[in-house]
């Protein structure tokens, strides 16, 4: 037999990092290589990509990058975010787009312009492909703010020491207009396959659902409608192409000629991966961002309504054949209860349910749970409506159903004032370690222990770091018991009026885990 090269298993290493999986057989051994225990090691490469925030010449967002500090790890590493459209293209070509015999026949006189041309060209390409937000140091947010109109989407990645929990927020304040509000959303990693329910195809919405592309070729995405009876005719959502390292926004409104309150948008890839989040402006209420649903269980946690919400209406979706019946519990700051005359929720297959769960929560934070009623666990998707004040002072949210904390999950752009932290435990008892880290321009970072009841809510005002100058990001990891979720909220005044927006936290996956083979490979004799 021969040796396996040293090489090899390093390769295995890095690729379990870099995607989560790897799998190793021996020469001559069949493949029968059984592997030990799981070790678990930090990914070494992590990608984000940020929706174009709103059009609105009034709008001001806020980009806030972040990694947690690690005791150990790799020195290198970048983290970056730049413009989707300004990110390097195939230069194989010249960039005056002409063939070398024309370059031959040329001028002096046209050779001078055209290295003039190109100088300006490569000083102008050099400014677009600056990165928007760069990080230098673990555990201290990076912030750039834009106020342009049209401003882009971005495409980031992590290396090395960075990529480990790399999170990053948006955060847009639009003072007035129809896309009034404070949209925030947690930066997305691409994906192929995404559900939104909550989105709208009614008179009163405009909803876009943004796609976009970090790769160098092509994505190709389909985008279905289903609403209260069924799915919606439409006969463009098919076989939309999203160009290379570039964003598409789509009005959900164009897709179907079908005008539905409320409506699930299902997004996913024929070739290619994208980045999905729905941007949901109604009038006279605000707009914010729809992140995407948890994928479709029968157990689903919508954690983080506010104690002062004046409207709750609850979406939910059943993708499977057969019907859903789901129990609906709002998780409170004392234990679970069902909402009157709403304990449960039937869900057709293929069709969206919906139901007014009007002010829930009287005066206090929750969070809802939704399980089977039947022991089927039929399988769905959920989010919430969720809207804060009266008349003319009136603003909307959204919360879609997530996943757990599980071992860390980072929340950035928290300011001195307005963010409030809601954790919740479904199940068993648990206590969390929340971490304020240091702020974007000076503080100490400060760290905090809690423990949540189950079957309950606790939300918390942060301990602020120390000296705190600039933003914050927390950071939520489960120390003991059972899964926790957790939501943030973030308000801020604005013209009389108490704008927020509502972001989950979920498992940053920053670690992955690499089984270790039987054999010792490192000494391997012929």
């Amino acid at each position: 037999m021969k040796s396996t090269p040293l090489s090899l298993i390093a390769g295995v290493v890095a690729l379990a990092a870099v995607t989560g999986f790897a799998a190793l057989t021996v020469p001559g051994d069949d493949g029968a290589t059984e592997a030990k225990a799981a070790a678990r090691l930090p990914v070494e490469r992590s990608s984000l990509l940020c929706p174009a925030p709103s059009t609105s010449d009034l709008a001001e967002t806020t980009y806030t990058s972040f990694t947690p500090a690690a005791k150990d790890g790799p020195k290198d590493g970048t983290a970056e975010l730049k413009a989707a459209e300004a990110l390097p293209a195939d230069e194989d070509e010249p960039a005056d787009g002409r063939t070398g015999d024309a370059d031959d026949k040329k001028s002096d006189a046209d050779d001078a312009d055209d290295k003039a041309k190109t100088d300006a060209d490569d000083k102008k390409k050099a400014a677009d492909t600056k990165p928007v937000v760069s990080l230098k140091d673990l555990g201290k947010p990076v912030t750039a703010e834009t106020s342009k109109s049209g401003s882009p989407a971005l495409v980031g990645t992590a290396t090395d020491r960075f990529a480990p929990g790399w999170t990053t927020q948006q955060t847009t304040t639009a003072a007035a207009g129809g896309a009034r509000g404070l949209l925030g959303v947690s930066c997305t990693a691409p994906d192929t396959d995404f559900w939104f329910p909550g989105a709208s195809t009614g008179a009163s919405r405009q909803d876009y659902v943004h796609l976009t592309n970090p790769d160098d070729t092509a994505a190709v995405a389909d985008i279905e409608l289903y609403g209260a009876e069924g799915p919606l005719k439409s006969d463009v959502g098919e076989g939309i192409t999203v160009p290379a390292r570039s964003s598409v926004p789509l009005l959900i409104s164009t897709l179907t000629g079908e005008a539905a309150e409320n409506v699930t948008v299902h997004v996913t890839t024929r070739s290619g991966r994208v980045g999905a989040v729905v941007s949901a402006a109604e009038d006279e209420v605000g707009s914010d961002w729809l992140a995407a649903s948890a994928d479709p269980a029968g157990t689903q946690i919508l954690p983080g309504i506010p104690a002062d919400a004046t409207s709750v209406r609850l979406v939910a979706f059943a993708p499977g054949e057969d019907d859903a019946d789901v129990k609906v519990q709002l998780l409170g700051k004392n234990g679970p209860f069902s909402p009157a005359g709403n304990d449960t929720l039937h869900i057709k297959s293929q069709m969206t349910a919906s139901v007014d769960l009007k002010n829930v929560t009287r005066g206090e934070p929750g969070s809802l749970r939704l399980t089977p009623t039947d022991g089927s666990r039929t399988p769905v998707v959920a989010a919430l409506r969720v809207v804060r004040g009266t008349g003319a002072k009136q603003e909307v949210a959204f919360i879609p159903a997530t996943g757990p904390v599980g071992e860390r999950a980072t929340v950035a752009d928290n300011r001195a004032k307005g963010s409030v932290l809601s954790l919740t435990a479904p199940g068993a008892t648990a206590k969390v370690k929340v971490t304020a880290s240091a702020g974007s321009e000076g503080g100490e970072a400060a760290v905090k222990t809690y423990t949540v009841k189950g079957g309950t809510t606790l939300e918390v005002t942060p301990e602020a770091p120390a000296g705190l100058k600039g933003g914050y990001a927390l950071t939520v990891e489960t120390e003991s018991g059972g899964p926790v979720h957790a939501a943030r909220t973030l308000t801020i005044p604005e013209g009389g009026i108490d704008m927020f927006t509502v972001q989950t936290l979920q498992d940053d996956g920053g670690t992955v885990e690499v089984p270790e083979a039987q054999q010792d490979l490192s000494v391997l004799d012929d």
